[in-house]
């Protein structure tokens, strides 16, 4: 917000012996012969004070009327008004940041002033004093200010699954999809909620809004919404930005790409979104003229920007799509308007080089911010480092504020998150570690199915009541970081006795199970987890292999390296454990030990008080439910974990006997799951609100399939029993030769290009431009046809490879086992949600290829239907390794072709036909 150069003052002659007396005269609103710049956020301020006393208003300048001692003042800073007459100068020094604000009374004769530095100020002020009952004509000095230059929360309008015949992200903005988008009582309490906790910014997220908003007349047709709709979406707008502005609240639109509305892409011959899309002269005409188009009709909503997913990840088309279309989108807006204020653009740091994309974008515009996940799509450490702690620095660095994520709480879902000490810790993190000075909040559960809650009620809650304490307590941190402990203790208890009717010390009591259950849910992921994206549900379990064995499951190492404290694997710890080497920092061991023993003091707190609510009983004991619903899951984790590292120890003996000393504490872990899916049975619809094919752990979600405990039990006691099975079979196959894989079969397509095949085998050369041949693979590859590779083409342009086939084929394509960008990025889907569209995100064939000089390369598989189909695989090199019918290879396996050990993947057998 600007800083305004004038003053608006308002008295208030209402006898205030107590403010909730009668007064007989009227409110009486003095104010300077100067405009104000946000004259319906003013007025906003100015009816809630009249609202309170319960008289109206009459209107004299400053200079008409004398100031007298039961006045109520109110006013803005400006730079003319004479405001050392009712505030000391000391205290007016302090009101040099926007949203800044004075509450003042010398003594009980004297008048109650509020001053704020701009409008939003002034209206914090107001709520203060309401909140405080007017202070009972005491003296009062109050001043405050905001850390954080935003601080704001985020509402998704997308679905828990695909709409049919649609991808990811794709919801038009219409009645039957989102029926609360229109309720204007329900957005009335959330925006009162942010009000209260002075959150300034609300973000909207929708892969492609434009389609649902504006009508553009070159390209009439691609309006994805009737028009009795389209007019029901300007009105809801319209009324949603002026109810937000009256509160001191910016809305923000994001915005996926490069997405295109479904009747634009048909009419063209276009997919709606496409990776690895080539940039056009058509598309990007019509998305800046989208842009044009929304800035021309909502100038005062920002915009949030996410240039990676949708998009080819990091490249000079990221920053020619953002300079070149994007803000000349913007500006071609303004220039409608005949405005010279630039709205704020929000560039997400998502699967793109923000650094470059800032570099480019900052000579061209001006009002840029930046933005990027405090922990992935998780909560997991308030102390980040590595090379994520690096780019968070670096965007805090460039001097535009940096914003922080917290996004998609894949770990903390559906239950409660309400620790007010891991929170506080996490935004002083922000400030201290990232540079940052923004917070971007997402809800704390059940993001893809707003407004609603997870919990199993008659009727359904709804989050931003159930979740009260997570809006709070980001807010109040993002307000101001460091507060001492003992008053944060006393402030949250007295909340919790108040909402709860508890006496102070089972509010304590309360306070403290929640502070250690808010410890479970971070060290669980950060210490056993694959990934801190969403296509893991950790409170649902771990699979024993996903355990033991995380790269067979495409392990996200960032996990490890940046948003976990310096420590071990499961893996790293097992064979440190048999080798007798000395452990690093937080160990798996450790963790397991910490989060039975949170969990245990967070029940020993609640056992004395499970009664003793005399206010929202219910609520109360669904909170009480969810402690108990943690120490299973901890118990489950730990007994599991700890019958991991002991199995492990069978890779380095080969003696069954490690594996049966595993079994208890196996046996435990489901024991223990057990009491978890009883707990959860009747308390929640589900544990995961993304239901689609992106989920992949512990089990693959297609269709909301395994979305809850009672359909994870059987796979967990199956698990278990081909464990035990596998025991008695090893004892019996003492001796036995190793059975071989059987050969793949290839299948013959129809390429529509002139390409040459190499056979696979030890020596062959896969690459048209290099010498380098083939010196490991499994055994299964051999006599395959792969399509030779230019490499330097790879390189640079990437493949696209049409063909065609009477019958299901799956296609084999091998990525190097390397980061580097000379080397084309394995399908990821923490930065690309279309990266198991073909089901290639899983690697199929682990460690399966070795050219000399070159990494270990891993085959991931795309399946095609009969018919025409294309391949694209993204810049950088790679190798097309032959088709195979869509019915082989079914199951992900470690060839090891460089003998580096057995991963005891086959020890847990199937479930149905799933590999576990």
């Amino acid at each position: 917000m600007k800083i305004f150069f004038r003053y608006i003052l308002v008295l208030c002659l209402c006898g205030l012996a107590g403010w909730t007396d009668v007064i007989a005269r009227p409110l009486r609103v003095l104010y300077a012969r100067e405009a104000v710049t946000n004259e319906q956020r003013l007025q906003y301020a100015i009816d809630k004070m009249v609202a309170a006393i319960g008289q109206p208003s009459a209107v004299f300048h400053f200079e008409e009327a004398s100031i007298q001692k039961d006045d109520v003042i109110l006013g803005l800073l400006g730079t003319s008004g004479d405001w050392e007459k009712f505030v000391p100068a000391t205290l007016l020094k302090n009101l040099k940041a926007n949203e800044s604000f004075i509450v003042y009374r010398k003594d009980a004769v004297s008048p109650l002033v509020i001053v704020g530095k701009e409008e939003t100020g002034l209206l914090y002020g107001c709520e203060e004093v309401l909140k405080n009952a007017f202070y009972e004509n005491k003296p009062v000095s109050y001043t405050d200010a905001p850390e954080m230059v935003l601080r704001g929360t985020a509402i998704g309008l997308q679905k828990t699954e695909y709409l049919p015949g649609r991808d990811v992200y794709e919801y038009p903005y219409t009645e039957d999809l989102f029926p609360w988008f229109y309720d204007k009582e329900l957005w009335i309490q959330y925006l009162d909620m942010m009000l209260e906790n002075r959150y300034n910014s609300l973000y909207l997220w929708n892969g492609h809004p434009f389609s649902s908003l504006v009508k553009l007349k070159d390209y009439p047709y691609a309006l994805e919404v009737d028009e009795k709709t389209f007019a029901k979406n300007e009105e809801i707008y319209r009324f949603l930005t002026e109810e937000a502005n009256k509160r001191g609240i910016w809305v923000i639109q994001m915005f996926y790409n490069i997405l295109l509305p479904e009747p634009f892409a048909d009419k063209h011959g276009l997919k709606t979104q496409e990776r690895n899309r080539v940039i056009t002269p058509l598309i990007s005409d019509y998305t800046r003229k989208s842009i044009a188009a929304f800035v021309e009709k909502y100038p005062n909503v920002g915009l949030l920007v996410t240039l990676g997913e949708a998009m080819e990840g990091v490249g000079q088309d990221d920053i020619d799509w953002f300079t070149k279309t994007i803000i000349p989108g913007v500006k071609d807006g303004l220039r409608a308007i005949h405005s010279e204020l630039e709205p704020p653009i929000i560039l997400r740091a998502h699967d793109t080089d923000a650094p470059a994309v800032m570099k480019a974008a900052l000579p061209i515009y001006q009002n840029l911010y930046t933005s990027a996940k405090f922990n992935g799509e998780a909560l997991t450490t308030y102390e980040t480092r590595g090379k994520w702690a690096e780019l968070h620095q670096t965007l805090g660095s460039i001097g535009t504020v940096h914003i922080q994520n917290v996004h998609i709480l894949a770990n903390l879902e559906p239950f409660r998150y309400a620790a007010p000490d891991f929170i506080q810790k996490s935004v002083k993190s922000m400030h201290d570690i990232h540079f940052s000075n923004g917070l971007h909040l997402y809800p704390q559960a059940s993001y893809w199915d707003w407004p609603y809650a997870a919990d199993k009620t008659d009727k359904r809650l709804l989050q931003v009541e159930r979740d009260w304490i997570w809006y709070k307590a980001w807010a109040r941190y993002a307000w101001k970081a460091a507060r001492p402990e003992k008053e944060e203790k006393i402030y949250w208890s007295s909340l919790l006795s108040d909402y709860y009717g508890l006496s102070e010390k089972d509010a304590m009591n309360l306070l403290v199970a929640l502070d250690e259950v808010g410890e479970i849910s971070p060290k669980i992921l950060r210490r056993f987890g694959i990934t801190d994206g969403n296509r893991q549900t950790s409170s649902l379990g771990m699979l024993m292999t996903q355990l033991i064995n995380p790269y067979r499951y495409g392990l996200f190492t960032l996990l490890y390296e940046s948003e976990a404290p310096e420590g071990e694997m499961i893996i790293d710890y097992a064979e440190k454990q048999f080798k007798g080497e000395q452990h690093i920092g937080e160990t798996p061991m450790r963790v397991a030990d910490e989060i039975v023993a949170h969990a245990n003091k967070a029940v020993q707190a609640i056992q004395s008080i499970q009664q003793s609510a005399h206010k929202n009983p219910a609520e109360f004991q669904r909170l009480i439910n969810d402690v108990y619903i943690h120490q299973a899951l901890a118990e489950h984790y730990s007994f599991k974990v700890k019958a991991a590292i002991q199995l492990l120890e069978y890779k380095y003996t080969q003696d069954v006997e490690s594996l049966r000393k595993a079994l208890p504490d196996f046996e435990k872990s489901v024991h223990a799951y057990k009491k978890l899916t009883a707990l959860t049975t009747d308390s929640y619809l589900y544990a995961n609100s993304m239901q689609t094919k992106q989920r992949k752990i512990p089990m693959r979600g297609v269709d909301a399939t395994f979305k809850h405990w009672t359909e994870m039990l059987p796979v967990f006691e199956t698990e278990l029993h081909n464990f035990q099975q596998a025991i008695d079979s090893i004892e019996s196959s003492t001796g036995q030769p190793k059975q071989e894989r059987m050969f793949l079969n290839e299948k013959e397509v129809a390429v529509k290009a002139d390409v040459q095949y190499a056979v696979l085998k030890k020596g062959a050369k896969l690459h048209v431009d290099q010498e380098l041949v083939v010196t490991h693979l499994a055994n299964e590859l051999e006599g395959m046809k792969a399509v030779m590779i230019n490499s330097e083409e790879q390189k640079l342009h990437g493949t696209t490879l049409e063909f065609e086939s009477d019958q299901q084929v799956k296609v084999l394509v091998g990525y190097f086992n390397n980061a580097d960008k000379v080397f084309a990025p394995k399908p990821v889907l923490e930065i690309d949600a279309s990266a198991n569209d073909y089901g290639q995100a899983e690697a199929k064939i682990r460690n399966a290829l070795r050219i000399q000089y070159m990494p270990m390369l891993d085959i991931h598989t795309y399946s095609f239907p009969k018919g025409k189909n294309e391949l694209k695989i993204p810049k950088g090199e790679a190798l097309i390794l032959g088709f195979v019918a869509d019915d082989e290879l079914q199951h992900a396996y470690n060839a090891d072709v460089d003998n580096q050990g057995d991963d005891m993947d086959d020890l847990f057998g199937y479930y149905e036909e799933t590999k576990l």
